[in-house]
Protein backbone atom coordinates (compact mmCIF):
# COMPACT_ATOMS: atom_id res chain seq x y z
CA UNK A 1 0.00 0.00 0.00
CA UNK A 2 1.23 3.46 -0.66
CA UNK A 3 0.67 6.04 1.77
CA UNK A 4 1.77 9.03 -0.45
CA UNK A 5 4.29 11.42 -0.05
CA UNK A 6 2.08 14.36 1.55
CA UNK A 7 -1.18 13.05 3.02
CA UNK A 8 -4.29 15.25 2.13
CA UNK A 9 -7.22 15.54 4.65
CA UNK A 10 -10.18 17.64 6.00
CA UNK A 11 -11.48 16.71 9.96
CA UNK A 12 -14.13 18.25 11.70
CA UNK A 13 -13.72 16.97 15.77
CA UNK A 14 -16.43 16.74 18.06
CA UNK A 15 -15.02 15.81 21.50
CA UNK A 16 -17.44 13.87 23.93
CA UNK A 17 -16.55 12.39 27.23
CA UNK A 18 -16.41 8.95 28.33
CA UNK A 19 -16.42 7.13 31.36
CA UNK A 20 -13.14 7.24 33.02
CA UNK A 21 -10.86 3.73 32.42
CA UNK A 22 -8.89 2.67 35.46
CA UNK A 23 -6.87 5.00 38.34
CA UNK A 24 -6.27 8.24 36.79
CA UNK A 25 -6.14 7.42 33.38
CA UNK A 26 -9.07 8.85 31.27
CA UNK A 27 -10.47 8.18 28.17
CA UNK A 28 -12.46 10.50 25.77
CA UNK A 29 -14.20 9.33 22.58
CA UNK A 30 -13.39 11.40 19.65
CA UNK A 31 -16.03 11.73 16.66
CA UNK A 32 -14.68 13.13 13.52
CA UNK A 33 -14.93 13.74 9.74
CA UNK A 34 -12.90 13.06 6.65
CA UNK A 35 -13.83 13.33 3.08
CA UNK A 36 -17.70 12.64 4.21
CA UNK A 37 -17.02 9.87 6.12
CA UNK A 38 -17.58 9.78 9.81
CA UNK A 39 -14.79 7.74 12.22
CA UNK A 40 -15.07 7.47 15.78
CA UNK A 41 -11.59 7.08 18.03
CA UNK A 42 -10.59 6.93 21.55
CA UNK A 43 -8.08 9.20 23.01
CA UNK A 44 -6.46 8.36 26.56
CA UNK A 45 -4.40 9.86 29.31
CA UNK A 46 -3.46 10.34 32.80
CA UNK A 47 -5.07 13.09 33.97
CA UNK A 48 -2.44 13.29 37.35
CA UNK A 49 0.01 14.53 34.68
CA UNK A 50 0.25 17.85 34.04
CA UNK A 51 2.88 18.02 31.56
CA UNK A 52 2.95 17.56 27.96
CA UNK A 53 3.91 14.21 26.94
CA UNK A 54 4.26 12.16 24.08
CA UNK A 55 1.58 11.19 21.52
CA UNK A 56 0.85 7.92 20.46
CA UNK A 57 -1.46 6.50 17.73
CA UNK A 58 -2.85 2.97 17.88
CA UNK A 59 -3.55 1.41 14.68
CA UNK A 60 -6.20 -1.31 14.72
CA UNK A 61 -6.17 -4.50 13.20
CA UNK A 62 -8.12 -5.64 10.36
CA UNK A 63 -11.70 -5.90 13.26
CA UNK A 64 -11.71 -2.57 13.23
CA UNK A 65 -11.55 0.00 16.17
CA UNK A 66 -12.49 -1.93 18.96
CA UNK A 67 -11.87 -3.08 22.57
CA UNK A 68 -8.29 -4.21 21.70
CA UNK A 69 -7.26 -1.14 20.03
CA UNK A 70 -8.96 0.63 23.02
CA UNK A 71 -7.17 -1.71 25.61
CA UNK A 72 -3.84 -0.79 24.57
CA UNK A 73 -4.47 2.99 24.35
CA UNK A 74 -5.27 2.56 27.86
CA UNK A 75 -2.49 1.07 28.36
CA UNK A 76 -0.18 3.26 26.68
CA UNK A 77 -1.51 6.11 29.07
CA UNK A 78 -1.06 4.61 32.04
CA UNK A 79 2.51 4.61 31.01
CA UNK A 80 3.00 7.85 30.10
CA UNK A 81 1.52 8.86 27.01
CA UNK A 82 -1.71 10.38 25.55
CA UNK A 83 -2.92 7.74 23.31
CA UNK A 84 -5.20 7.41 20.42
CA UNK A 85 -6.74 4.32 18.76
CA UNK A 86 -7.71 5.96 15.87
CA UNK A 87 -9.58 4.77 13.16
CA UNK A 88 -9.52 3.77 9.68
CA UNK A 89 -12.56 1.67 8.37
CA UNK A 90 -15.23 4.41 9.84
CA UNK A 91 -17.54 4.59 12.17
CA UNK A 92 -19.54 1.64 13.81
CA UNK A 93 -17.42 -0.59 11.15
CA UNK A 94 -16.62 -3.39 13.15
CA UNK A 95 -16.44 -7.08 13.22
CA UNK A 96 -15.57 -10.28 14.89
CA UNK A 97 -16.03 -12.63 11.20
CA UNK A 98 -12.56 -12.67 9.48
CA UNK A 99 -14.35 -12.77 5.70
CA UNK A 100 -16.32 -9.23 6.97
CA UNK A 101 -12.22 -8.57 8.42
CA UNK A 102 -10.85 -9.36 5.00
CA UNK A 103 -13.34 -7.49 3.27
CA UNK A 104 -12.71 -3.97 5.25
CA UNK A 105 -9.35 -4.55 5.11
CA UNK A 106 -8.87 -4.60 1.10
CA UNK A 107 -10.81 -1.83 0.82
CA UNK A 108 -8.70 0.08 3.13
CA UNK A 109 -5.87 -1.48 0.82
CA UNK A 110 -7.22 -0.76 -2.52
CA UNK A 111 -8.12 3.09 -1.53
CA UNK A 112 -4.77 4.08 -0.10
CA UNK A 113 -5.50 7.73 -0.69
CA UNK A 114 -8.50 7.80 1.15
CA UNK A 115 -6.70 5.32 4.24
CA UNK A 116 -3.42 7.84 4.21
CA UNK A 117 -6.34 10.81 4.34
CA UNK A 118 -7.80 9.05 7.53
CA UNK A 119 -4.67 8.12 8.92
CA UNK A 120 -3.06 11.92 8.64
CA UNK A 121 -6.34 13.41 10.04
CA UNK A 122 -5.91 11.75 13.15
CA UNK A 123 -2.44 12.55 13.30
CA UNK A 124 -3.62 16.07 13.41
CA UNK A 125 -5.68 15.72 16.05
CA UNK A 126 -3.60 13.56 18.50
CA UNK A 127 -0.91 16.64 17.97
CA UNK A 128 -3.48 18.83 18.45
CA UNK A 129 -4.68 17.62 22.20
CA UNK A 130 -3.44 20.04 24.96
CA UNK A 131 -1.44 17.36 26.72
CA UNK A 132 0.44 16.43 23.89
CA UNK A 133 3.81 17.60 22.92
CA UNK A 134 3.81 17.34 19.32
CA UNK A 135 7.11 17.24 18.49
CA UNK A 136 7.55 13.83 19.93
CA UNK A 137 4.88 11.71 18.01
CA UNK A 138 5.28 7.57 17.75
CA UNK A 139 2.48 5.38 15.77
CA UNK A 140 1.80 1.84 17.05
CA UNK A 141 -0.02 -0.74 14.95
CA UNK A 142 -1.25 -4.33 15.16
CA UNK A 143 -1.41 -6.65 12.25
CA UNK A 144 -3.05 -4.67 9.48
CA UNK A 145 -2.43 -1.56 11.60
CA UNK A 146 1.13 -2.35 12.22
CA UNK A 147 1.40 -2.63 8.31
CA UNK A 148 -0.19 0.62 7.92
CA UNK A 149 2.57 1.84 10.47
CA UNK A 150 5.34 0.57 8.65
CA UNK A 151 4.27 2.21 5.12
CA UNK A 152 4.29 5.71 6.43
CA UNK A 153 7.48 5.01 8.01
CA UNK A 154 8.62 3.64 4.76
CA UNK A 155 7.24 7.11 3.12
CA UNK A 156 9.26 9.32 5.28
CA UNK A 157 6.03 9.98 7.71
CA UNK A 158 8.30 12.39 10.52
CA UNK A 159 7.35 10.27 13.49
CA UNK A 160 10.14 9.82 15.75
CA UNK A 161 8.97 6.17 16.46
CA UNK A 162 7.40 3.62 14.99
CA UNK A 163 6.10 0.15 16.56
CA UNK A 164 4.95 -3.15 14.18
CA UNK A 165 3.01 -5.99 16.27
CA UNK A 166 2.23 -8.87 14.85
CA UNK A 167 2.52 -7.56 11.55
CA UNK A 168 3.19 -8.10 7.65
CA UNK A 169 6.64 -7.02 6.64
CA UNK A 170 6.32 -7.24 2.70
CA UNK A 171 5.58 -4.25 0.99
CA UNK A 172 5.14 -3.16 -3.05
CA UNK A 173 7.08 0.39 -1.92
CA UNK A 174 10.46 -0.80 -0.33
CA UNK A 175 12.11 2.23 1.60
CA UNK A 176 14.42 4.47 -0.20
CA UNK A 177 18.01 5.36 1.14
CA UNK A 178 17.85 8.32 3.50
CA UNK A 179 14.26 7.83 3.52
CA UNK A 180 13.52 7.03 6.89
CA UNK A 181 12.48 9.09 9.85
CA UNK A 182 11.43 7.15 12.47
CA UNK A 183 12.92 4.53 14.51
CA UNK A 184 11.18 0.78 14.03
CA UNK A 185 10.41 -1.73 15.95
CA UNK A 186 8.61 -4.96 14.83
CA UNK A 187 7.46 -7.52 17.36
CA UNK A 188 6.48 -10.21 15.96
CA UNK A 189 5.34 -14.07 16.72
CA UNK A 190 8.00 -16.85 16.08
CA UNK A 191 5.34 -19.18 14.84
CA UNK A 192 3.38 -17.24 13.04
CA UNK A 193 2.18 -18.69 10.08
CA UNK A 194 1.39 -15.26 8.04
CA UNK A 195 5.03 -14.41 8.55
CA UNK A 196 7.70 -16.37 7.20
CA UNK A 197 10.91 -15.83 7.78
CA UNK A 198 11.79 -15.33 4.29
CA UNK A 199 9.98 -11.82 4.64
CA UNK A 200 11.72 -11.17 7.89
CA UNK A 201 14.84 -11.40 6.39
CA UNK A 202 13.94 -9.56 3.25
CA UNK A 203 12.41 -6.82 5.54
CA UNK A 204 15.66 -6.35 7.18
CA UNK A 205 17.56 -6.09 4.53
CA UNK A 206 15.05 -3.65 3.13
CA UNK A 207 15.69 -1.44 5.99
CA UNK A 208 19.78 -1.79 6.15
CA UNK A 209 19.81 -0.88 2.31
CA UNK A 210 17.06 2.45 3.91
CA UNK A 211 19.91 3.25 6.36
CA UNK A 212 17.20 3.18 8.76
CA UNK A 213 17.74 2.59 12.35
CA UNK A 214 15.54 -0.51 13.49
CA UNK A 215 14.71 -3.72 15.82
CA UNK A 216 13.11 -7.14 14.67
CA UNK A 217 12.68 -8.92 17.94
CA UNK A 218 10.45 -12.36 17.23
CA UNK A 219 9.00 -14.25 20.31
CA UNK A 220 9.16 -18.29 20.47
CA UNK A 221 5.81 -20.17 20.05
CA UNK A 222 3.56 -17.20 19.55
CA UNK A 223 1.45 -17.18 16.62
CA UNK A 224 -0.32 -14.31 15.09
CA UNK A 225 -2.55 -11.72 16.68
CA UNK A 226 -0.97 -12.82 19.79
CA UNK A 227 -1.23 -9.44 21.75
CA UNK A 228 -5.58 -10.16 21.54
CA UNK A 229 -7.20 -12.08 24.18
CA UNK A 230 -10.14 -13.55 21.48
CA UNK A 231 -7.92 -14.30 18.66
CA UNK A 232 -8.73 -17.64 19.36
CA UNK A 233 -12.35 -16.66 18.89
CA UNK A 234 -12.06 -16.41 15.49
CA UNK A 235 -11.39 -19.75 14.55
CA UNK A 236 -7.99 -19.83 12.36
CA UNK A 237 -5.49 -21.44 13.35
CA UNK A 238 -3.12 -18.84 12.57
CA UNK A 239 -4.28 -16.88 15.15
CA UNK A 240 -4.03 -17.22 18.94
CA UNK A 241 -3.16 -15.38 22.01
CA UNK A 242 0.37 -15.95 23.65
CA UNK A 243 -0.07 -14.35 27.04
CA UNK A 244 3.65 -14.57 27.79
CA UNK A 245 4.96 -12.79 24.66
CA UNK A 246 1.77 -10.09 24.68
CA UNK A 247 3.48 -8.87 28.32
CA UNK A 248 6.71 -9.62 27.03
CA UNK A 249 5.98 -7.39 23.40
CA UNK A 250 4.55 -4.22 25.90
CA UNK A 251 7.47 -3.95 27.65
CA UNK A 252 9.77 -4.33 24.95
CA UNK A 253 8.03 -1.44 23.27
CA UNK A 254 7.58 0.93 26.11
CA UNK A 255 11.39 0.48 27.41
CA UNK A 256 11.74 1.39 22.81
CA UNK A 257 9.61 4.16 23.03
CA UNK A 258 11.28 5.73 26.21
CA UNK A 259 14.38 5.85 24.79
CA UNK A 260 13.46 7.34 21.47
CA UNK A 261 11.70 10.05 23.15
CA UNK A 262 14.22 10.67 25.99
CA UNK A 263 16.66 11.00 23.05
Amino acid sequence: MRMGRHFAAAAAACLAFAATASGEVKTRVVDYTVSGTQLQGLIAWDDAVKTKRPGVLVVHEWWGHNEHARTQARKLAEAGYVAFALDLFGKGKVTTHPKEAQAFMEEALSNPGTTAARFSSAVDLLKKDPNVDATKIAAVGYCFGGTVALETARAGAPFNAVVAIHANLATQNPAQPGKVKAQILVLNGEADPMIPPAQTEAFKKEMTAAGAKFNVVTYPGAKHAFTNPDAGKAGLAALEYNEHADHQSFAEMTKFLKGVFAS
